[in-house]
């Protein structure tokens, strides 16, 4: 293994050194510095400096044709001041009534909508990006871009700027106003990397002013072009304050269930940030708070392993694309729903601190969190660091530190020790594979010292993950390899395992071809598939044959698609499946097959149904399943889904069904102005819970928000009243 890792090395080096001394010649166009003074935002390039800058324009086909020209022209021009970054577009259609535009809701997804995306590599490395899209209606989208196995857009982070759009007889514009304190960067560099691409959305036309094949795109900044000219521009001081007030009320069933136990509140708390450098921000939270993070989306977990459910908190998810670790392997030493969270209830949070940033061409994230003592669990301290040290053009070898101490956990019975887990992870990449191809490997391996000292004789083996992957993600052919090992006893205190105990192997390969002449079809794929995980004895435990016969995807933007899986299991300990000892799955050996299906009709229309059929052999009998979404937008603004999963399972130990029904409305009245309304129901749980949001944003980063949650639970057939909560935030941030 290391003579082969080692030869594998001296490829990518060798590949990289090639690509780097053979630079591609790269599109650049330069910024126009102006006076601010001259510029009204609106939307509209009418003021005299835009009709100065001639902008460009020469855009070339990702989709329907690759490199094809355009059916439709877009101009992009870019001005500065020593404040603000601003860029003008305008994005002219033949047929403005055809142009798309349902959503105005913040980072709402756009696959529905006509859009305009660009991004801004601000170190000219390649590897990071912020990314920024919007819609004709102002709709407002953002995130961090980080090069990787797949993409990796973390667009929970939220930046400070502001669109202005206007739709007219010509088509739609632009105008957008972009201040530099909300990015990092060097300012000894006057040169960025950026690119651009537009959406056509009712011809499922996608143009790009940079990097236009099917294997390059917007997401990987190492095709982007160049912005040149940026002299002078200013951070700041590079100092943020973001203060919140809450008032909150519950009402809450005793756990005898014949009261309510009532709680009413008024809190605050504080957020500091300052950039140390012009790479590295420090963060100080007080009293952090989340009355504000939308709900999780309700599962039925038939399964016997655990979901991993996404974070949706503020303050931990800036700065998660650099704790990503060994992404696309399925491990994850560092989850930070371990941090204020247990079972999905918050946990109170005293204090917090971070630091986020770049040192040169080490990326470093690292965090301080401490929580409050309650009634169920003892105040614990969590510690999290992140270094990944950069190296060639694309690869990077990095480590990851997590520490979880709990207040007087040597009390315990046994004593309970601090958990400390220590990951490394290896990725080389190159696009210069073949001249022109993606090639990608990624190694990696995770220890933790015992969770317990009953755990004490459990050896290193025992407590620890590694695997590696290679993968060759191009168009139209693309495939991965993988193989990874967790051990008897691998559980990270502040991460998530799903399983352990296995090695697992798993080829894929597939073959995705556009249609570039044909007008009904856009897009077929085949694919298969083969997961062997067996246990740490290589004794078979589960088994997946993945076949797809055929995918398709219309010139209308309609899919279907039709799976066959191949499944055996080995079983070996009781499955109590549905939690409550009604039916019970005993040990043994079962072998299934599986016929998938699934239908979407295209997102840009007013009434969009999808629907996913699954047939299959079920441990010892069958299970019939389908998931219904049916989704309506009357107005623009105005999103409406009702959802409805069905599952009607007959086994030899019995027989149940299992319904999900959820209803989520959002009427967005400008993009600074939405409400929200979440309904979700399983008869697994038997229970009903509704969730409510109105926002206001009264400028990017000052937010007041209103919440009303209320939760029934069956009891007896009468459903009754859990608990209800309601709570008003407001946030306002400032910058010096």
């Amino acid at each position: 293994m290391k003579r082969f890792l080692h030869t594998l090395f001296l490829i990518i080096f060798s590949i990289n050194l090639h690509s780097q001394s053979q630079e591609k010649n790269l599109k650049s166009f330069e910024a126009i510095e102006i006076n601010s003074k001259e510029i009204i935002l609106d939307g509209k390039l009418d003021e005299p400096f835009w009709k100065n800058i001639i902008g460009i324009n020469d855009f070339l086909m990702q989709e329907p044709i690759e490199g094809g020209k355009p059916t439709e022209n877009t101009i992009i021009k870019i001005a500065y001041d020593e404040n603000y970054l601003y860029i003008g577009a305008i994005l002219y259609d033949s047929n403005p009534e055809g142009i798309k535009a349902f959503k105005m809701r913040k980072d709402a997804p756009l696959n529905t909508d006509d859009r305009f995306m660009w991004i801004l590599d601000t170190y000219l490395d390649g590897r990071n990006a912020y990314f920024f899209e919007i819609n004709p209606r102002g709709l407002m989208g953002d995130g961090l871009l980080t090069i990787g196995q797949g993409r990796s857009l973390n667009k929970d982070w939220d930046g400070i700027w502001r669109p202005w759009t206007y739709i007219g007889d010509f088509g739609w514009s632009t105008e957008i106003k972009i201040p530099f304190h909300t990015l990092n960067f060097d300012p000894k560099i006057s040169t960025w990397g950026i690119n651009f691409q537009r959406t056509v959305r009712r011809k499922n036309e996608e143009i790009l002013w940079s990097g236009h094949k099917r294997n390059q795109g917007l997401y990987r900044p190492q095709d982007a072009g160049r912005l040149t000219g940026l002299s002078n521009i200013s951070q700041g001081l590079g100092l943020e304050v973001v203060g919140y007030t809450k008032g909150e009320g519950s009402k809450v069933q005793n756990n005898l269930g014949e009261g309510y136990d009532k709680n009413g509140n008024i809190d605050g708390g504080l957020d500091i940030n300052y950039n140390i450098t012009t790479g590295l921000k420090a963060s100080v939270t007080i009293n952090t708070d989340f009355a504000e993070t939308e709900v999780d989306e309700r599962q039925i977990n038939l399964t016997r392993f655990p979901i991993r459910f996404p974070e949706k908190r503020d303050f931990f998810l800036e700065g998660a694309n650099i704790y990503r670790f060994a992404p696309s392997s399925g491990v994850y030493p560092y989850f930070s729903r371990k941090i204020g969270l247990q079972s999905g209830n918050p946990i109170p949070i005293l204090y917090g601190g971070r630091i986020i940033g770049k040192i040169g061409k080490v990326e470093v994230a690292a965090q301080q969190v401490k929580t409050r003592e309650t009634d169920f669990v003892n105040s614990e301290d969590f510690s999290v660091i992140r270094l990944k040290q950069n190296f060639l053009k694309e690869s990077s070898i990095g480590v990851l530190y997590t520490r979880r101490h709990t207040n007087k956990g040597n009390e315990f019975k046994p004593p309970l020790p601090d958990r400390n887990t220590l990951g490394i992870d290896l990725t080389l990449n190159t696009s210069a594979f073949l001249k022109n191809q993606n090639l990608q490997f990624q190694a990696f391996a995770v220890i933790h010292n015992p969770n317990t000292l009953n755990e004490i004789r459990n050896n290193i083996w025992d407590r620890s993950t590694r695997g590696l992957r290679f993968n060759f993600p191009n168009d139209p052919w693309s495939g991965s390899l993988s193989y990874r090992e967790f051990g008897v006893s691998y559980d990270p205190a502040v991460g998530f395992s799903r399983r352990n105990s296995f090695r697992r192997v798993e080829p894929r390969i597939r073959f995705s071809p556009i249609l570039e002449k044909s007008s009904v079809i856009r897009e077929l794929q085949w694919e298969i598939s083969f997961e062997n995980l067996m246990s740490l004895q290589w004794k078979k435990l589960t088994q997946n044959i993945r076949l797809s016969p055929i995918s398709i995807r219309f010139e209308s933007g309609d899919e279907i698609s039709y799976q066959i899986i191949r499944n055996f299991e080995r079983l070996e300990y009781n499955f109590n499946i549905l939690g409550n000892d009604s039916i019970i799955i005993p040990i043994g050996d079962y072998t299934n097959w599986s016929h998938q299906i699934e239908f979407e009709t295209a997102n840009y229309r007013k009434v969009v149904y999808e629907i996913e059929l699954n047939v299959e052999g079920f441990w010892s009998g069958n299970r019939t399943e389908y998931q219904n979404n049916l989704i309506f937008r009357p107005f623009p603004g105005i999103n409406l889904s009702l959802g409805y999963n069905h599952s009607n399972v007959n086994l030899k130990e019995g027989k149940f069904k299992a319904n999900l029904i959820r209803f989520l409305g959002d009427f967005d009245f400008t993009p600074f102005i939405s409400f929200s309304s979440n309904i979700q129901y399983d008869d697994i749980s038997k229970q009903i819970g509704m969730n409510n949001r109105f926002k206001y944003t009264i400028t990017p980063g000052s937010d007041i928000y209103f919440v009303y949650n209320h939760n029934w639970i069956d009891n007896s057939g009468k459903y009754k009243t859990s608990s209800i909560l309601g709570a008003s935030k407001i946030t306002y941030t400032h910058r010096f």
